[in-house]
Protein backbone atom coordinates (compact mmCIF):
# COMPACT_ATOMS: atom_id res chain seq x y z
CA UNK A 1 0.00 0.00 0.00
CA UNK A 2 0.86 3.41 -0.67
CA UNK A 3 2.02 5.89 2.11
CA UNK A 4 -1.18 8.66 2.09
CA UNK A 5 1.03 11.43 0.67
CA UNK A 6 2.51 9.87 -2.35
CA UNK A 7 -0.73 7.84 -3.41
CA UNK A 8 -3.09 10.96 -3.08
CA UNK A 9 -0.37 12.40 -4.93
CA UNK A 10 -0.35 9.63 -7.78
CA UNK A 11 -4.93 10.18 -7.42
CA UNK A 12 -4.74 13.56 -7.81
CA UNK A 13 -2.66 13.10 -11.29
CA UNK A 14 -4.18 10.87 -12.68
CA UNK A 15 -7.45 12.74 -11.62
CA UNK A 16 -6.27 16.33 -12.84
CA UNK A 17 -6.71 15.83 -16.75
CA UNK A 18 -9.65 13.18 -16.55
CA UNK A 19 -12.68 14.80 -17.96
CA UNK A 20 -15.39 11.67 -16.80
CA UNK A 21 -16.09 9.12 -14.39
CA UNK A 22 -17.95 5.65 -14.46
CA UNK A 23 -20.13 5.69 -11.51
CA UNK A 24 -21.05 2.67 -9.92
CA UNK A 25 -23.99 2.38 -7.72
CA UNK A 26 -26.30 -1.01 -6.28
CA UNK A 27 -29.72 -0.91 -7.44
CA UNK A 28 -32.70 -2.02 -5.39
CA UNK A 29 -32.13 -5.74 -6.38
CA UNK A 30 -28.44 -6.11 -5.39
CA UNK A 31 -27.04 -5.35 -9.48
CA UNK A 32 -24.18 -3.36 -10.06
CA UNK A 33 -25.06 -0.20 -12.35
CA UNK A 34 -22.46 1.66 -13.81
CA UNK A 35 -22.94 4.95 -15.66
CA UNK A 36 -20.69 8.06 -16.96
CA UNK A 37 -20.84 11.24 -15.14
CA UNK A 38 -18.73 14.66 -15.78
CA UNK A 39 -15.71 14.99 -12.86
CA UNK A 40 -16.88 18.17 -11.65
CA UNK A 41 -13.50 19.36 -9.48
CA UNK A 42 -9.87 19.64 -10.27
CA UNK A 43 -8.22 19.72 -7.19
CA UNK A 44 -8.84 16.42 -5.40
CA UNK A 45 -9.15 16.63 -1.53
CA UNK A 46 -11.30 13.23 -0.90
CA UNK A 47 -14.09 14.03 -3.01
CA UNK A 48 -15.63 13.73 -5.70
CA UNK A 49 -18.75 15.74 -7.31
CA UNK A 50 -21.00 15.18 -9.88
CA UNK A 51 -23.88 17.09 -11.01
CA UNK A 52 -27.24 14.78 -11.37
CA UNK A 53 -31.10 15.29 -11.60
CA UNK A 54 -33.04 14.27 -8.65
CA UNK A 55 -35.25 12.62 -8.80
CA UNK A 56 -33.26 9.73 -10.42
CA UNK A 57 -32.67 6.17 -11.04
CA UNK A 58 -29.21 6.34 -9.33
CA UNK A 59 -30.22 9.12 -6.77
CA UNK A 60 -33.05 6.51 -5.81
CA UNK A 61 -29.85 3.85 -5.51
CA UNK A 62 -27.36 6.08 -3.67
CA UNK A 63 -30.26 6.63 -1.13
CA UNK A 64 -31.00 3.30 -0.86
CA UNK A 65 -27.29 2.03 -0.35
CA UNK A 66 -24.77 4.57 -0.38
CA UNK A 67 -21.42 2.40 -1.50
CA UNK A 68 -20.30 3.30 -4.83
CA UNK A 69 -17.29 2.99 -7.11
CA UNK A 70 -15.66 5.80 -9.37
CA UNK A 71 -13.21 4.64 -12.53
CA UNK A 72 -11.14 6.74 -14.33
CA UNK A 73 -9.22 7.13 -17.29
CA UNK A 74 -6.87 9.42 -18.01
CA UNK A 75 -3.63 10.12 -19.77
CA UNK A 76 -1.41 9.33 -17.10
CA UNK A 77 -3.98 6.37 -15.95
CA UNK A 78 -6.68 4.60 -13.96
CA UNK A 79 -8.70 5.04 -11.21
CA UNK A 80 -10.75 3.04 -9.33
CA UNK A 81 -12.00 4.72 -6.16
CA UNK A 82 -14.40 3.21 -3.97
CA UNK A 83 -16.17 5.27 -1.12
CA UNK A 84 -19.62 6.40 0.00
CA UNK A 85 -21.91 9.02 -1.75
CA UNK A 86 -25.17 11.22 -0.71
CA UNK A 87 -27.54 13.28 -2.67
CA UNK A 88 -26.84 17.48 -2.34
CA UNK A 89 -28.84 20.13 -2.68
CA UNK A 90 -26.32 22.54 -1.44
CA UNK A 91 -27.16 25.81 -3.68
CA UNK A 92 -23.47 27.43 -3.36
CA UNK A 93 -22.12 24.47 -4.33
CA UNK A 94 -24.24 23.86 -7.22
CA UNK A 95 -23.33 27.62 -8.13
CA UNK A 96 -19.60 26.68 -7.68
CA UNK A 97 -19.93 23.41 -9.95
CA UNK A 98 -22.13 24.83 -12.15
CA UNK A 99 -20.20 25.15 -15.82
CA UNK A 100 -22.02 25.72 -19.49
CA UNK A 101 -21.90 22.00 -20.78
CA UNK A 102 -24.37 21.13 -18.41
CA UNK A 103 -27.10 23.67 -19.53
CA UNK A 104 -28.10 21.02 -22.05
CA UNK A 105 -28.79 18.61 -18.95
CA UNK A 106 -31.21 20.95 -17.03
CA UNK A 107 -34.48 22.64 -18.94
CA UNK A 108 -34.03 25.40 -16.24
CA UNK A 109 -30.34 25.88 -16.07
CA UNK A 110 -28.84 25.61 -12.56
CA UNK A 111 -32.24 26.96 -11.31
CA UNK A 112 -33.99 24.23 -12.74
CA UNK A 113 -35.81 21.98 -9.60
CA UNK A 114 -34.06 18.71 -10.30
CA UNK A 115 -30.59 20.19 -9.99
CA UNK A 116 -28.70 17.96 -7.94
CA UNK A 117 -25.19 17.13 -6.93
CA UNK A 118 -23.67 13.72 -5.87
CA UNK A 119 -20.74 13.55 -3.11
CA UNK A 120 -18.44 10.86 -2.77
CA UNK A 121 -16.54 10.89 -0.18
CA UNK A 122 -13.62 8.64 -1.03
CA UNK A 123 -12.28 5.79 1.30
CA UNK A 124 -9.66 3.97 -0.92
CA UNK A 125 -8.63 4.13 -4.44
CA UNK A 126 -6.24 1.79 -6.73
CA UNK A 127 -4.35 3.13 -9.25
CA UNK A 128 -2.31 1.77 -12.64
CA UNK A 129 0.28 4.31 -13.89
CA UNK A 130 2.14 3.44 -16.64
CA UNK A 131 6.21 4.59 -16.51
CA UNK A 132 6.91 4.45 -19.83
CA UNK A 133 4.77 5.93 -23.17
CA UNK A 134 1.39 4.31 -24.36
CA UNK A 135 3.60 2.55 -27.29
CA UNK A 136 6.54 1.17 -24.78
CA UNK A 137 3.69 -0.29 -22.36
CA UNK A 138 2.11 -1.90 -25.72
CA UNK A 139 5.55 -3.45 -27.24
CA UNK A 140 6.44 -4.70 -23.22
CA UNK A 141 3.19 -6.51 -23.33
CA UNK A 142 2.95 -7.87 -26.68
CA UNK A 143 6.44 -8.98 -26.42
CA UNK A 144 5.38 -11.22 -22.99
CA UNK A 145 2.30 -12.62 -24.92
CA UNK A 146 4.72 -13.72 -27.53
CA UNK A 147 7.63 -14.98 -25.15
CA UNK A 148 5.19 -16.39 -22.79
CA UNK A 149 7.14 -14.46 -20.53
CA UNK A 150 5.50 -11.94 -17.62
CA UNK A 151 6.18 -8.53 -18.38
CA UNK A 152 8.23 -6.69 -15.89
CA UNK A 153 8.55 -2.97 -15.30
CA UNK A 154 4.90 -1.69 -17.41
CA UNK A 155 3.56 1.02 -14.72
CA UNK A 156 3.08 1.65 -11.12
CA UNK A 157 -0.07 -0.33 -9.14
CA UNK A 158 -0.95 0.82 -5.50
CA UNK A 159 -3.77 1.26 -3.30
CA UNK A 160 -4.20 4.17 -1.47
CA UNK A 161 -6.09 4.52 1.93
CA UNK A 162 -7.99 8.07 1.66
Amino acid sequence: MANDAEGRKEVAKILKDADIGVLTTVNASGQLFSRPLALQEAEFDGDLWFVTQDPSPKADEIRGNPHVNVSVSGSDGYLSISGTARIVRDKAKIDDLWGPTMEPWFEHGKDDPTVALIHVEAHTAEYWRPDSPKVVTLFKLAKGMVTGKKADDVGKNDVVEL
